[in-house]
């Protein structure tokens, strides 16, 4: 067997294990020129070669054709795992399944913190497990009062349904009881070196003289710490001072913040540190299952060292890859500073990427419910687009919105030479797929309402379902009135809206400029929260009616 027969022995002995002991001279063919492109100038040879050694391939058993694959030194590729969408298992799920989402309440929710509140319910009710919602609000200078009512509002639009609610400023007295007791086990000391000096020495690995003194000296100093002033001294959890990132090393478990808290006001100035309140919490409430983005593997690590400590039973830690958004403002901080400075009209301004924004537009839960879970906890960063979020929404509302005339930009016309036959009542359907909605009645008269951009000199337009009229330097002149008459002429399809009976409109769009307008009257018997469909500009939330006006906000195309 020469060189080149036996490239192709091992090519179809490839194909031939891969198919279940049936290798296919095309496919066999199409690999080899694929991966030897230096053998392409042979391949009038190599065809001829194939149907011979293919079918000498197929006629073996196919354990033989393993080994015969196996001399060659060819090997099957293995198939690429595809890689799982939405909710797949939790592992080590016991008896009962407890989660929690514990946001901070800095403003409102946005579309990243509707990620691990969506993963989190789904996977509480795929359990029938529970659902903890806990307020972590122990950095006083990171507290707004109106985030407090904001969030639960937020959640409850997205369908999360929480079992339970904690503030963690209700908690506090926990949190000394639970110092303390790790003071007495020997587990934390109280450290008054200065931060910098500190920092020096556990960046060498180096314990800090406050690490061995005695118990009751740290009893002491805890008792203390009440009385002095921020940046004395803090609590730090023992860890393992030599561990290789220098950020586990000996972390702060409390410390001493003088500012006054929105909520509780001056009643403590000593507050737990996010991984010693949130590691406590999550033992006391019983939580299995910890689902938290990647950025947190660092705090999972220190919570350990607390849980071994105190010889508590660690929940089972899930992280997931960062979520990035193109063309969305998601800082809280940067959102709330744009609000103050009259940048955005609120927490609901279109440009923001809130979960109260969203809502306002008229995207819907199902359709944020939908994204998240199909991202699922996947550790690979994800990035979502508008588009994507648009056409989950577009499939709900493509079916639950009800169409409308809309003409932007409005100019009055009045058609010349109408027939009276052609005056008349159009009425379409409020939905083409659902019939038995009913329709909307439109009046035609000949004076209408046409966008400025319909308006074209010397062109022939179709005003749907009514007439078709020639664009004239004076307004326009009937033309005709078939449909199949516009058909033949090419004639384009345009929106109308009678002059004597129309509704007044203003849609706000996604970037806040706002397109005035009119709609058909039927309009009048929509309500605050409805979704429309502006035919041929696209979906919009009713968002306030006022007196013979509608207010809209553009969800999307």
């Amino acid at each position: 067997m020469n060189d080149l027969e036996k490239v192709v022995y091992k090519y179809a002995l490839i194909n031939a294990v891969k198919h279940n002991g049936k290798a296919h001279n095309g496919a066999v063919i199409g690999s080899i020129m694929s991966n030897e492109s230096e053998l392409r100038r042979e391949a009038k040879t190599i065809s001829k070669l194939a149907g011979e050694i293919v079918e000498k391939v197929n006629a073996m058993d196919p354990q033989k054709q393993i080994a015969e694959l196996e001399k060659t030194g060819g090997q099957v590729e293995e198939k690429k795992k595809v890689e799982e969408k939405g909710l797949g298992e939790l592992p080590e799920v016991k008896d009962n399944v407890v989660l929690r989402f514990a946001p901070n309440p800095s403003g409102p929710l946005h579309i990243g913190h509707a990620r691990a509140a969506v993963l989190n319910s789904e996977y509480a009710k795929k359990y029938n497990g529970k659902l903890v919602l806990r307020i972590e609000d122990t950095d006083p200078r990171r507290v707004h009062m109106d985030a407090y009512e904001m969030i639960p509002e937020d959640l409850s639009w997205m369908g999360v349904e929480c079992n339970e609610t904690f503030i963690q400023s209700d908690r506090i007295p926990i949190y000394y009881e639970y110092a303390q007791k790790a003071i007495e086990i020997g587990a934390a000391y109280m450290c008054t070196c200065d931060g910098g000096d500190f920092k020096k020495l556990k960046d060498e690995k180096i314990s800090c003289p406050c690490r061995d003194l005695p118990i009751e000296e740290n009893l002491r100093r805890w008792e203390e710490m009440f009385a002095l002033d921020q940046g004395s001294v803090v609590l730090r959890i023992k860890t393992d001072i030599k561990h290789k990132n220098p950020a586990i090393r000996d972390w702060v478990a409390m410390r001493i913040v003088e500012d006054e808290h929105p909520r509780i006001g001056k009643k403590y100035k000593v507050y737990p540190m996010m991984n010693f309140s949130v590691a406590v919490d999550d033992h006391l409430m019983g939580v299995t299952h910890v689902l938290r983005g990647k950025d947190h593997l660092a705090n999972s690590e220190k919570q350990e060292y607390l849980y071994n400590h105190m010889g508590w039973e660690i929940p089972v830690f899930i992280h997931y890859g960062r979520l990035k958004m193109d063309d969305v403002a998601l800082s809280t901080s940067q959102a709330r500073a744009g609000i103050e400075d009259g940048t955005y009209s609120g927490w609901d301004d279109p440009r923001l990427g809130t979960i109260r924004a969203i809502a306002r537009r008229g995207i819907q839960a199902d359709a944020i419910k939908e994204l998240m879970s199909e991202i699922g906890v996947k550790i690979a960063d994800a990035t979502i687009s508008w588009k994507k979020v648009y056409g989950l929404n577009r499939n709900i509302l493509e079916e639950t919105a009800n169409r409308y005339f809309f003409v932007a930009d409005p100019e009055k016309i009045v058609i010349q030479d109408v027939p009276e036959s052609a005056q008349k009542i159009v009425e379409r359907p409020l939905h083409p797929d659902f019939l038995d909605r009913g329709d909307r009645k439109i009046p035609f008269n000949g004076k209408v309402y046409l966008s400025k951009d319909d308006l074209k000199m010397g062109k022939i337009i179709r005003l749907m379902d009514a007439v078709n009229v020639k664009v004239t330097d004076n307004g326009a002149i009937f033309h005709s009135e078939s449909f199949e008459e516009a058909r033949s002429i090419k004639a384009q399809a345009v929106q109308w809206v009678p002059v004597d009976d129309n509704v007044p409109v203003e849609i706000v769009m996604d970037d806040a400029s706002i397109i005035k307008g009119c709609v058909e009257p039927a309009a009048r018997l929509l309500k605050v929260e409805d979704e429309v469909q502006l035919e041929r500009f696209g979906f919009a939330r009713v968002d306030e009616i006022n007196k013979d006006k509608i207010r809209f906000y553009f969800t999307h195309k």
